[in-house]
């Protein structure tokens, strides 16, 4: 059975992304030499990545262009990827392809043999999967920095969800990584 991983920066505050959709230059206060091997691993790790529309439209404009990374940029053109959508039509990105109703589909694909399946950026599509019941694990990487107001990673929910700590590690910069499972009922 595979898991389901989420992975996101957010800063101490919550927000995963500013005000304006890609405003993420945040990242940039935590990037350095153990959050790049950590992006490293994801390739090792995992063989599908699944973004919402967004998300995946931000990526898929990114990703095939970039010039630097290239250890990470061969894998996340390279690797399967699913882009969570009702109203794309073509995925336009290597190796890709679209689903309407992203609940039955990794339901379906968690059943499989494979690599972890992972989560990058995507808010409100962790979050309509955690409430599922479907997240194996969450990986936050909390930026020191108090931005002040945007898009919250976490979303109002009507119930507690219990978290495990599995494991954390400070960066150079000061970031911590953080590794949750999600506690059963």
């Amino acid at each position: 059975m595979r898991k389901l991983i989420v992975w996101n920066l957010m800063t101490l505050d919550g927000y995963f992304e500013g005000t304006k959709p890609w405003d993420i230059d945040f990242h940039n206060l935590a990037w350095g030499p153990e959050l790049k091997r950590y992006a490293e691993q994801f390739g090792e790790e995992g063989d599908l990545l699944v973004f919402g529309r967004k998300t995946y439209e931000g990526m898929a404009a990114y990703w095939p262009t970039a010039e630097d990374e290239d250890k990470i940029k061969s894998y996340m053109n390279g690797i399967a990827k699913i882009a969570v959508s009702r109203t794309m039509t073509e995925p336009g990105w290597n190796n890709a392809r679209i689903v309407s109703d992203p609940i039955p589909e990794l339901t379906r694909l968690k059943q499989e043999d494979g690599k972890t399946i992972f989560i990058f950026g995507s808010a409100a599509l962790a979050d309509s999967l955690l409430k599922a019941g479907l997240i194996d694990e969450i990986r936050v990487c909390v930026v020191p920095v108090i931005l002040g107001g945007g898009n919250p990673l976490f979303k109002a929910n009507e119930a507690q969800v219990l978290l495990k700590l599995i494991e954390s590690s400070t960066t150079q910069s000061g970031a911590v990584i953080l590794r949750y499972e999600p506690v059963k009922a």
